[in-house]
């Protein structure tokens, strides 16, 4: 066993704390890694609080991982020590059914293995996430990580990145295309960077006048207030393409009156209530409502090259896990441009 020292949610009611813990004994065919950088995604919050319900204490969030493998097993090919590593929102699955031999094993149909939060499959335990010292991981759910980028502001991509990245692959954005990012936030300024190195014509909605300038400064053509009915209907019939990163309870229809024909409105935002669909909005122009879900081990490596060929990583606010209280509290009051990273070297000292 590897004794690994972490920060930790005891209760869905106390600040998190740290904690001491076991990590399993390096096998065949897993990768020990040093986590250097995690970072901090709006779902950790959700699940310290349990506010998704079916949260498991001592629970160790953390799934945007980056660090440098220390040891390998004796079955291992696709890594050697020394190596930088990242590991994502996953960490096994079932690896036979039909999703996982495309490639999509995050579509798993037994359901992917959580990096925490999540029974082990062999029954062993309770996976434990990033905000911690080190993890041990099977090959196959570790990713390679390109040294020519900024290795704290490529955490983010774990979750954030390939969030945004695969609907907006799936739904075929190029060149030309009209794409809309509801929500300027983690996700969002991810989704702007990816649909802006498409080539497609990016506007950002969003309720906050505040974030116009840094729209822009991402690369974004146009600026709504979606609560200006006027400005918004002008864009009614207009996009192809609509990303939705909003996390808070909304009314769907009123994105999808701004769809073209055949247009997506693609969600990876996630509310706590059932959102509003009117029927009428939905079969005008044929319009559809498609969900996503991270992305399989094949395609987040995709997306993690594409990054290093693009030079894009996340804009950060790097933190010592000893803020990570007040970093959730600032999280929830959108203090944050736009993803805090926790430097681990603050919990090994």
């Amino acid at each position: 066993m590897l004794p690994t020292k972490s920060f930790a949610a005891m209760s869905a009611t106390t600040p998190l704390e740290a904690y001491s813990f076991d990590r399993r004994a390096v096998g065949k065919k897993d990768v020990q890694i040093e986590i250097l950088y995690c970072g901090v995604c709006h779902s950790d919050l959700h699940q310290a609080k349990n506010e998704w319900g079916g949260s498991i204490y001592p629970m160790v969030p953390g799934h945007e991982i980056v660090g440098k493998v220390i040891s390998v097993g004796t079955g291992v090919s696709k890594f050697k020590v020394g190596d930088l590593a990242g590991v994502g929102v996953m960490v096994d699955s079932c690896k036979h059914c039909a999703s996982c031999k495309q490639d999509q094993e995050n579509y798993c149909d037994e359901g992917m293995t959580g990096t925490y939060n999540s029974k082990e499959r062999d029954g062993s335990g309770i996976t434990m996430g990033g905000y911690s010292t080190q993890i041990v991981v099977d090959e196959h759910y570790v990713f390679h990580i390109s040294p020519n980028l900024d290795l704290p502001a490529v955490a983010p991509l774990l979750c954030a990145g390939i969030t945004t990245y695969s609907p907006l692959v799936f739904a075929g954005v190029k060149k030309g295309m009209k794409v809309a990012i509801v929500g300027l936030g983690g996700l969002g300024h991810m989704g702007v960077k990816f649909a802006v190195s498409f080539g497609a014509e990016v506007t950002v909605i969003s309720t906050s006048p505040n974030k116009e300038a840094d729209a822009k400064k991402l690369g974004a053509t146009h600026f709504l207030i979606s609560t200006n009915e006027e400005d918004m209907k002008k864009y009614n019939n207009y996009f192809d393409v609509i990303l939705d990163a909003i996390s808070a309870n909304h009314d769907y229809t009123q994105y999808l009156n701004l769809l073209a024909l055949n247009g997506k409105l693609m969600v990876v935002g996630l509310p706590t209530e059932s959102p509003k669909v009117l029927p009428f909005s939905l079969i005008a122009n044929r319009r559809s409502i498609i969900g996503s879900c991270i992305g399989g081990m094949k395609e987040t490596q995709e997306m993690l090259d594409y990054c290093a060929q693009n030079n894009i990583v996340s804009d950060i606010e790097i933190i010592p896990i000893q803020n990570i209280n007040e970093a959730y509290d600032r999280m929830l009051k959108g203090d944050v441009k736009y993803r805090f990273v926790i430097d681990l070297a603050s919990l090994k000292s």
